[in-house]
């Protein structure tokens, strides 16, 4: 059994900061990609952030310059440093990561954490 827990959302000003983490624990062999997504209410889900297990990193044009995605992977936890808030970065967000669980390579969630700036 594999879990994904998050922490770290909040309520935030505009112009405010937040760290999100995202610790996996259970059966793990190893993680490949590790992800944030976000939602916000009456969108779909996008891809916010990915980082692979080298460290090579991507974003959503949207948080470029504003968010930061990095991994531990002693620890087995993936981090997203924002900056900057908008009120339009308003979300529940969700980590995803790929581990490999000793039996297959599978997808796991996140509960999810909201994160709230205020205008």
């Amino acid at each position: 059994q594999v879990q994904l827990v998050e922490s770290g959302g909040g309520l935030v000003q505009a112009g405010g900061s937040l760290t999100l983490s995202c610790a996996a624990a259970g059966s793990i062999f190893s993680i490949n990609a590790m992800r944030w997504y976000r939602q916000a209410p009456g969108n779909q889900r996008e891809l916010v952030a990915a980082i692979t297990r080298g460290g090579t990193t991507n974003y959503t044009d949207s948080v470029k310059g504003r968010f930061t995605i990095s991994r531990d992977n002693a620890k087995n936890t993936v981090y997203l440093q924002m900056n900057s808030l908008k009120p339009e970065d308003t979300a529940v967000y969700y980590c995803n990561a790929v581990i490999n669980n000793h039996y297959v390579l599978q997808s796991y969630w996140g509960q999810g954490t909201q994160v709230t700036v205020s205008s």
